[in-house]
């Protein structure tokens, strides 16, 4: 991650407060340097317990939060911002992207979701990205096994994230299912 150094470019307005919740400790390190040198009052938690409550005492104008932690699922702080601060700007940041939990933390009110690595310029673009700007297009499209992933990922949210309801739905067997769930995004 080029995090070190800033292209130049700085947070601007009066309420800077930045909160990022990462359980990868160096990761959640750079990440805030990062951002502390591009203009954010940066707070860190590494925990969705230690986030929510963060996110109850001083409610941030700005959080990149990771969805899954140790403890539990990252969209429980989006909620827990935007329950206290509907103009907070969030981003997930996740290394297990997948069109359902995008949708379901845009419903819940983030901005916008990267995939991991995601760069610290990447991360400054999506928390200062005006409303009427559009992110770039992806260069290489998802794969079969990529479509086939994310369908998968999409009836298992719609399912409440409940393995043998999704199995029954998709006709898959529940183990084989798990299976699939455990295991990182194709390409």
């Amino acid at each position: 991650m080029s995090a070190e150094e800033p292209t130049g470019a700085m947070v601007e307005g009066e309420d800077t407060s930045l909160l990022i919740v990462d359980d990868d400790k160096p990761f959640l390190t750079r990440l805030a340097r990062a951002m502390e040198t591009r203009g954010f009052a940066v707070e860190t938690a590494e925990s969705v317990e230690e986030a929510v409550a963060k996110a109850r005492a001083r409610p941030p104008a700005y959080a990149v939060v990771d969805m899954r932690l140790g403890d539990g699922n990252g969209l429980d702080v989006v909620a827990a911002i935007r329950e206290k601060r509907d103009d907070s700007r969030t981003i997930i940041l996740t290394g297990y992207g997948n069109i359902a939990t995008a949708v379901t933390a845009v419903k819940l009110g983030a901005v916008d979701y990267l995939s991991k690595p995601a760069d610290a310029d990447d991360v400054f673009a999506a928390l200062t990205r005006t409303s009427g700007e559009r992110a770039a297009p992806p260069e290489n499209p998802m794969s079969a096994d990529r479509v086939r992933w994310e369908h998968i990922q999409r009836v298992y949210e719609m399912c409440d994230r409940n393995v043998s309801e999704t199995a029954r739905r998709l006709n898959m067997h529940r183990r084989t299912l798990q299976r699939i769930l455990a295991k990182r995004a194709p390409r």
